[in-house]
């Protein structure tokens, strides 16, 4: 496989990066997201997004959803869960059965 070689790009905001995939992402962009707060601390920037791609914005919004139904999305994977849970029972809320 051969290794790729990184580009220096620049994102709208005007943060210059280098990257050596196509994803678009500058991660100056997600580190400001994350320091601006999401509704669940310490989420990885890939399962923020596939819960924002969901509208899920609240977490009265992830609690209409299974787990079942969140594991299946792109972004979100096993480890996002405890962090899912344990913000949905701080707020008195679960996953839907």
């Amino acid at each position: 496989m051969a290794k790729r070689t990184a580009t220096r790009r620049t994102c709208p905001k005007g943060h210059i990066y280098l990257k050596s995939t196509d994803c678009p992402t500058c991660p100056a962009c997600e580190l400001e997201k994350a320091k601006a707060g999401f509704f669940i601390g310490g989420m990885s920037a890939p399962a923020r997004r596939a819960l924002k791609d969901l509208g899920i914005d609240s977490l009265k919004k992830l609690a209409k959803h299974t787990e079942t139904d969140i594991l299946a999305q792109h972004g979100l994977g096993p480890a996002s869960l405890p962090l899912m849970r344990a913000a949905l029972k701080a707020a008195g809320l679960s996953f839907k059965a």
